[in-house]
């Protein structure tokens, strides 16, 4: 096969795989249960092997890939800030096409914190960090009288907040001075002592405002949010583990979403569906095996007690999950033993060369497969294939594992473990908070369409077409992420040393260029090896057509 050939059939599959993404500007194709995808795992400082605290954000669909760092920003006397709508979907930082200006507010101070911008912002210089994921909720809660979408909470909390606890209670304020406009939504906010679960939703007709609560994860506990309502009976009692909005017992009441009389469960109030699905069952199962927690429970806990402390390593591992092995993986029934017949062309000249024969069980469909190629699997096998929403999607933009470290300076005791694409197949490389800049291409999303100045085409490139053969090109992208893991938990170590001593040394002022540079060499690291892999991915797709 020629290389114009090649291409062009390597085209064709590449399409297979990402023509959805083409055709619609919303395609949730893959999760037909929710529409805007995202997991979320929170760590107590107790409950982690080092002591930190943890969380986490898989934003699992088609939302700009290009990540910044906001510098801080000051106010003058009577200059106000502004909120915007859309900034999910630009192509460049600067790009003003479809954002648009929903309000302004006074700033809560006079001077803002540097932040990590993502398409949900997620960590700022403090320590600060929130994951995020959509549950939708009640339709009828829908308010877009006001200023709010969730994005922005996020980026007025890290621009002005520096512990969970405040970052709450400025976000619900706001949400119910201004209005909530958005659908249901989770937010996980860790700080350097404790991680919250905050979900909000709209008020209903009227005026603007919002409903929420907020509950925090025991110390030595673990919570998951994907993407359902998960908080319960709201202890009013009890302000140290919970916070909600202004009448909220009224409003609940009101709305017919309680009696009055039992404790007010907020899943029920803002979502109404069961309030777990197969990713938290999943996950807790895994942590808690003694809970004997089942998918036929009518609730699960809101946190669990691990009975091993986690690590940042089983972190990034649950975000490459696909429930592969057990009775949930969509490929089980998909493998099959084929006999092999290969010439041993090194005992004999050819062509009277030996032939060594043996038999390999292969499954040539993974489970990222498409919806469509789901269709058609059962469509010839009736039942076949049982669609999961996996933890680990090819569709997603980006994942991250935030750890915050009371015991480290600010600078370097939170990082971000950031990885494009998706997750099961990319290297993490870190983001910590002292930094400033980051490499030029990850200014640039490639979300849209194809761009080699894009960081996150690095990866996705090597990884969509690996796709295509995942059983055989997966022994190449595994040992390699594990290798980079490894490579970055051990350097991550040094770096925490050798900040400590600069700062010791009165060279604080140049600790953000030494971080910069960090990422800046492992980024350009981890790409690099993504883009060699991409050669030797495409020559096992030759062999094996």
């Amino acid at each position: 096969m020629n290389k114009i050939a090649l291409y062009l059939a390597t085209a064709l599959l590449f399409v297979s795989f990402t023509a959805s993404a083409q055709t619609k500007i919303y395609p949730y194709d893959d999760d037909e249960s929710f529409v805007g995808s995202c997991t979320s795992i929170m760590v107590g400082k107790k409950a982690s092997s080092d002591g930190s605290v943890m969380t986490a954000h898989a934003c699992d669909s088609y939302y700009r890939t290009y990540v910044t760092i906001e510098p801080r920003r000051k106010f003058g006397k009577g200059e106000l800030e502004s909120v915007y709508f859309n900034a999910l979907h630009k192509e460049e930082p600067s790009d003003p096409r479809r954002v648009t200006e929903t309000g302004k507010i006074v700033p809560p101070k006079s001077e803002t914190y540097r932040f990590l911008n993502t398409a949900y912002p997620c960590m700022n210089e403090k320590q600060l960090a929130i994951g995020e994921t959509t549950f939708d909720g009640r339709r009828e809660l829908l308010n877009r009288n006001g200023l709010f979408w969730i994005e922005e909470l996020e980026r007025i909390a890290l621009e002005y907040c520096d512990n969970a606890r405040d970052a709450i209670r400025l976000m619900g304020s706001l949400a119910e001075e201004y209005g909530y406009v958005d659908w249901g939504e989770c937010l996980t906010v860790a700080d350097k002592n404790e991680v919250w679960q905050f979900e909000i939703n709209g008020p209903g007709p009227g005026k603007p405002g919002a409903i929420w609560a907020a509950q925090r994860i025991p110390d030595d506990h673990v919570g998951v949010s994907a993407n359902i309502a998960r908080i319960g009976a709201i202890d009013f009692d009890d302000p140290d583990n919970f916070m909600y909005c202004k009448d909220l017992k009224k409003k609940a009441k009101e709305m017919g979403y309680w009696d009055g009389k039992g404790p007010l469960k907020f899943w029920k109030v803002v979502g109404g569906d069961k309030p777990f699905s197969l990713r938290e069952y999943f996950i807790m199962k895994i942590l808690a095996p003694s809970l004997n927690i089942s998918m036929d429970d009518e609730e699960l806990p809101f946190s669990i007690k691990p009975e091993k402390p986690v690590t940042p390593e089983q972190m990034f591992a649950f975000y490459r999950q696909t429930y592969e092995g057990t009775e949930f993986d969509m490929s089980r029934n998909l493998s099959v033993t084929v006999h092999r017949r290969i010439k041993d062309l090194d005992s004999k000249p050819y062509p009277e060369a030996d032939y060594d024969e043996y038999d390999e069980t292969v499954t040539p469909i993974s489970n990222f497969m498409s919806s469509d190629l789901r269709a058609m699997l059962n469509k010839i096998a009736p039942g076949i294939v049982t669609n999961r929403r996996t933890i680990a999607v090819i569709q997603s933009s980006y994942t991250w594992v935030a750890q915050c470290r009371d015991w480290l300076p600010d600078e370097v005791g939170g990082v971000c473990w950031f990885a494009f694409d998706n997750a099961a197949q990319s290297p993490r490389f870190p983001i910590y908070a002292g930094e400033t800049a980051l490499p030029e291409s990850m200014g640039h999303c490639g979300q849209n369409r194809y761009r080699e100045d894009a960081a996150i085409w690095a990866f996705r490139e090597t990884n969509r077409i690996a796709t295509i053969y995942w059983d055989k090109t997966r022994k190449l992208l595994e040992p390699a992420q594990a290798n980079f893991e490894k490579m970055m938990l051990e350097q991550d170590k040094a770096l925490q040393n050798e900040v400590k001593a600069m700062i010791a040394e009165g060279k604080g002022d140049k600790v953000s260029e030494r971080l910069n540079a960090q990422t800046d060499s492992f980024f350009n690291m981890v790409a690099g090896k993504w883009k060699e892999l991409k050669g030797r991915v495409l020559e096992i797709f030759v062999r094996s057509m």
